[in-house]
């Protein structure tokens, strides 16, 4: 046999805390829900959880000359989902649907409005349409 140096192994990434697993986990299935309340409205699902330097924009969805691009927020109640949506938020997802659309110039459309999607256990998803604008 011959001598061979043995290549440390690469460093594992620490685990995440089992409630932000669980956050995940939730907001993943709230994002799946919302999608599928979209689709059946007619909607075409264009991305989900699409990633920029400047944000995370949870779904882009389009029917005919209507683009949108959705916050998906889960709670324990209505209400508080919609509480969730802060202006920092709100500014973060303007600014990547601008990287978004920078990035698919391909894709031409007359309207596009920034909405929400409030979804809560035992209930049935809220759809706000032009929950708020882009500044």
């Amino acid at each position: 046999m011959r001598d061979e140096k043995r290549r440390p192994l690469p460093a594992a990434k620490p685990l995440a805390a089992p409630e932000r697993q669980a956050a995940f986990r939730v907001g993943i299935s709230a994002e799946s829900r919302a999608a599928a309340w979209l689709i059946a409205r007619g909607f075409r699902i264009l991305a989900r959880r699409w990633k920029s330097p400047l944000g995370e924009i949870d779904i882009v969805a389009a029917r005919r000359q209507l683009l949108i691009f959705v916050e998906v927020k889960a709670r324990a109640s209505l209400d508080e989902a919609a509480e969730a949506v802060t202006p920092r938020q709100k500014r973060r997802i303007a600014q990547a649907a601008e990287l978004w659309l920078a990035a698919n110039q391909q894709v031409s459309f007359r309207d596009i409005r920034f909405d929400a999607i409030l979804v809560a256990p035992g209930r049935l998803p809220r759809h706000v349409a032009a929950a708020f604008e882009s500044t």
